[in-house]
């Protein structure tokens, strides 16, 4: 059986991102490593479809991960993309009021802001934002200047490429069946019953970790949160986008609402809703939902045309909470929770899972350098 130092389990942009950390850490720098990769490409899952937002941090419970690894991940990320030639866009972003009841509530997300250290957020009177984006009715709104936009492929690439370039090895069509604890690491089952022996696994397997991690020999079911997928779909806009910037409504319960968002090309799409799905390869957009998104986009946009939309992509959130319940947060799950030496396990990344890759790899490469 063969036998490496180290393996992570996922191809997508946190799996990636945390192999990078590792190859460049004193502690796994020279030894071999690898990524397994279930698909034919990376980034196929929900790395590919979201938003491609850069997030500035706001939403999030302070002293929570996402909260910390949000606004650390988005100074690292900022700073990654111009080091490598990453396409990328600081656009901005406006958070909208659409009536007197909202507005109460722009004040406390500047407050939540400020409090995981985003203290450029501004806010602004219908007639300022307005004067940043003729199109937008609103009541008030936030300015984010440090919200922006990024080429999540571009970004996977150069990531995959550090990885290599330090020695280590992605593997496609290689999706792991099982694994289970042994003296020295950890015995890795692929499908085809091909085994490798790792002497430490990271479980960055997004929508498929929970069950792998259930297939895993030695740890503690009662360790594995359950899994849930929240799908989002979202909806191209026909013509040129009348927005320079992001435009969100305030938030709801399960997401940030169907917001604008603009790809590095200028085109615009709205989204993601949500959709509580069975499956997570449920991917489908169905045209009808779309008949929701005129009144939601209108209150914000009431110059949308009719017809203007047309049914873009789909993506899976891996939500560990159930409908209706509060959101939770990142569940970076190591040997002090599991006792398990040398595993790490991720479960619900989520957004911001993309903005927070970069400083998620960082926490990982410290606990099992630590370990």
């Amino acid at each position: 059986m063969d036998r490496v130092d180290l393996i992570v389990i996922g191809a997508g942009v946190v799996g990636l991102a945390t192999a990078r950390a590792l190859a460049l850490s004193p502690a796994f720098a020279g030894r071999e490593m690898m990524v397994l990769e279930a698909a034919d490409a990376i980034g196929t899952g929900t790395s590919s479809r979201n938003s491609e937002v850069i997030h500035a941090g706001i939403y999030y419970a302070q002293g929570s991960l996402k909260a910390g690894l949000c606004v650390h991940g988005k100074a690292l990320l900022y700073a990654y993309c111009a080091e490598r030639g990453i396409a990328h866009r600081r656009c901005g972003k406006l958070i909208v009021a659409t009536d007197e009841a909202q507005v109460a509530q722009l004040a406390g997300i500047v407050a939540k802001g400020a409090a995981n250290g985003v203290d450029d957020l501004v806010l602004l009177s219908a007639d300022q934002a307005r004067a940043l984006e003729p199109q937008l009715r609103c009541t008030a709104a936030i300015h984010s200047p440090s919200t922006g936009i990024v080429d999540s492929h571009g970004l996977m690439l150069a990531l995959q490429g550090d990885f290599e370039n330090a020695g280590g090895v992605v593997a496609l069509n290689t999706p792991v069946e099982r694994a289970r604890r042994v003296p020295g690491g950890f015995v890795l089952t692929m499908r085809d019953g091909t085994e490798l022996l790792a002497g430490a696994v990271v479980n960055a397997a997004g929508l498929t970790a929970q069950a792998l991690a259930r297939r895993c020999e030695g740890l503690d079911p009662a360790l594995v949160p359950p899994s849930h997928f929240a799908k989002g779909n979202y909806f191209t806009l026909a013509g040129r986008a009348p927005f320079s910037r992001l435009i969100y409504p305030a938030p709801e319960a399960a997401g940030l609402g169907v917001h604008l968002t603009l790809d590095l090309g200028g085109q615009a799409k709205f989204g993601p809703d949500v959709q509580w799905v069975e499956s997570p390869d449920d991917l489908v957009v169905d045209p009808r939902r779309g008949d929701a998104f005129y009144a939601e986009v209108r209150k914000y946009w009431p110059g949308l045309p009719d017809g203007a939309l047309q049914p873009g992509y789909a993506g899976i959130r891996p939500k560990i909470q159930a409908p209706h319940e509060p959101a939770r947060d990142f569940v970076i799950q190591g040997p002090a929770e599991h006792g398990l030496p040398g595993l790490v396990n991720l479960f619900g990344i989520e957004s911001p899972g993309l903005t927070s890759s970069l400083a998620i790899g960082e926490r990982v490469a410290a606990l099992l350098g630590d370990g």
